[in-house]
């Protein structure tokens, strides 16, 4: 009696909480006895349990939260996400309403406050699950099956906003609460509504032991293709590097190569990476395509980066056409500066790369956009993964043999770079966007060609010229202070007590990144599969600037 009475109060509480205002869409209702029972609950489950199958038995009070586990909540509401949206902003259409709204999550350890985020609009809650009907929905926080959730993102943020340290070994209170939010454009903050649900459970944390084969510096073994370093380093300093890698303190690392003066310092594989893995480097790859630009100016195909796309399509044949199109420079794609109406940084955007790839041709997609007339060719820089197609199906058709071909006797064959493996366009044709997968020991050769002013071997592979082109700051990064965008590459410096060191890089999803100092005798080549993770470019500066350098640097 005393459970009935407790589930027709809570009923009571959100009926006066949000039922002054009419629903605004018919929702799916409470359909089962579980549900009914629990409204206004956040629930532990560990897995994903099927809704039909979830008993009261699977919630849980307790979960050992470990680097590879499958905590998951089921979230009972009394309303639909909508309907809760439309009682914070009644005169807002549907349509508007879920473009300016969603939940907003707050995370709480042992009773105290720690992380919360309005999540994103475009966060929707599984197969099957719709803002407008939905009552009830599943989301995984931590998962071990390689699903790809923004739930588990916002879980990320949550440990890297002070959650990673709250949780350290013991027992500790997870309490969640969500509540719905909406933020109009015009309004400096979002009006957040009041309490849906809450849930808590009881996490147990145990960090594994490492053990010192997981710390020692992994020899180098033969055959590598370099010279081996003999200069002193601090090995205490790369040892608590590898012990943090084997902590999962520092996730999804597979991989580090350090070269020193030319030779080979540090190699080691992780997380079930060797010297045969080829590693996913996502748009890392793209700064291949600039020195494959570089070689074909150099040998006739191209002459020079000052070239418009009119040299090479008729524009008037796509759609969107305007003399704008004509003008853009080769250059501008280089520098993610062209003018089209693209930018990978905006989920709405036509030309955003995540429109182009269920295309059937990418090089129509790009091509097909519209100007964006807020912007001028080659002044402001906006990541354009789009425009780096166009740059490939332009070397492609300019080059006699094709791009791939000619990738391989210029660049690859002179490194000795043999075991590669490249993604395609749907027309067969190379993807100079990015994804090109290499062994570590390989990218760092070709990062090496960069430090060497392109020579390699005694042979000058590509132009002093072209090379010095790409070290230089050819556009500010937006946003981003002391930053800078040069041929397909990006720059920053590193501060090291007190002293900074300028880096060009090539940067990809996950963490990925081949650098290499300006004035330092070093290359390094990380290589990482956190693909997405908000983590992943932060600590792969953490490994330069808390590891590598001071082992490095008296």
């Amino acid at each position: 009696m005393k459970k009935v009475f407790a589930t027709i109060l809570v009923n009571l509480v959100f009926l006066t909480s949000f039922g002054q205002i009419k629903d605004v869409v018919a929702t799916e209702g409470i359909t089962s006895d579980l549900h009914r029972t629990h409204i206004g609950k956040i629930t532990f489950m560990n897995g994903n349990i099927p809704l039909d199958q979830y008993k009261e038995s699977d919630f849980l009070t307790s979960f050992n939260l470990t680097r590879k586990s499958d905590l998951n909540i089921r979230v009972f509401m009394n309303n639909s996400v909508t309907n809760y949206l439309h009682q914070l902003a009644p005169d807002l259409p549907i349509e508007e309403l879920l473009k300016m709204g969603n939940l907003q999550f707050s995370f709480y350890i042992d009773g105290a406050f720690i992380y919360k985020e309005n999540i994103h609009y475009g966060c929707n809650f599984g197969s099957g699950g719709s803002k407008n009907t939905s009552t009830s929905f599943r989301v995984p926080l931590t998962s071990s099956k390689g699903e790809d959730w923004w739930a588990m993102y916002l879980w990320d943020r949550f440990k890297g906003n002070g959650g990673q340290k709250a949780l350290a070994d013991g027992n500790h209170q997870l309490k969640i609460e969500i509540r719905p939010y909406v933020k109009r454009e015009e309004e400096s903050s979002a009006t957040v509504g009041n309490l849906i649900a809450e849930g808590q459970v009881q996490l147990v944390i145990k960090t594994p032991k490492i053990t010192a084969k997981q710390m020692a510096i992994q020899p180098i073994q033969a055959n590598s293709g370099w010279e081996t370093s003999k200069l002193p380093f601090d090995k205490a300093k790369i040892e608590m590097l590898n012990s943090e890698i084997a902590k999962y303190n520092l996730k999804e690392i597979t991989s580090i190569v350090v070269i020193r003066e030319g030779k080979l310092m540090l190699e080691e594989y992780f997380n079930d990476a060797d010297r045969n893995t080829l590693h996913d480097t996502r748009s890392a790859g793209k700064s291949f395509t600039s020195t494959l630009m570089g070689m074909a100016i150099r040998d006739g195909y191209i002459k020079n980066e000052n070239q418009t796309l009119n040299s090479f399509y008729n524009l008037k044949q796509f759609d969107n056409y305007e003399p704008k199109k004509d003008s853009i420079k080769i250059k501008d794609l280089l520098t993610m500066s062209a003018a089209f109406n693209g930018s990978d940084s905006d989920s709405d955007s036509p030309g955003n790369e995540e429109n182009m790839y269920p295309t059937a041709n990418w090089v129509k997609f790009t091509l097909d956009l519209p100007m964006d007339h807020s912007k001028i060719n080659g002044v402001k820089w906006d990541y354009f993964t789009a425009g780096v197609v166009i740059l490939g199906d332009i070397l492609n058709k300019q080059i006699a043999g094709g791009l791939e071909k000619y990738a391989n006797d210029k660049l690859f064959e002179p490194l000795n770079i043999t075991h590669f493996q490249w993604q395609y366009t749907p027309q067969n044709v190379v993807n100079t966007a990015g994804s090109l997968q290499m062994r570590s020991l390989d990218y760092a050769k070709y990062a090496q060609l960069y430090k060497n002013k392109g020579a390699w071997k005694g042979k000058q592979i590509l132009s002093k010229e072209w090379i010095e082109k790409t070290f230089t700051h050819q556009i500010q990064i937006t946003e981003r202070e002391n930053q800078f965008y040069s041929y397909l590459f990006w720059n920053k410096s590193v501060s090291y007590k007190g002293k900074s060191y300028e880096t060009y890089y090539c940067a990809g999803n996950g963490g990925n990144e081949f650098i290499i100092f300006k004035d330092l005798p070093l290359t390094i080549i990380i290589t990482s599969k956190a693909y997405n993770k908000p983590y992943a470019h932060t600590q792969a500066d953490a490994i330069v600037k808390d590891y590598i350098l001071p082992a490095i640097i008296n």
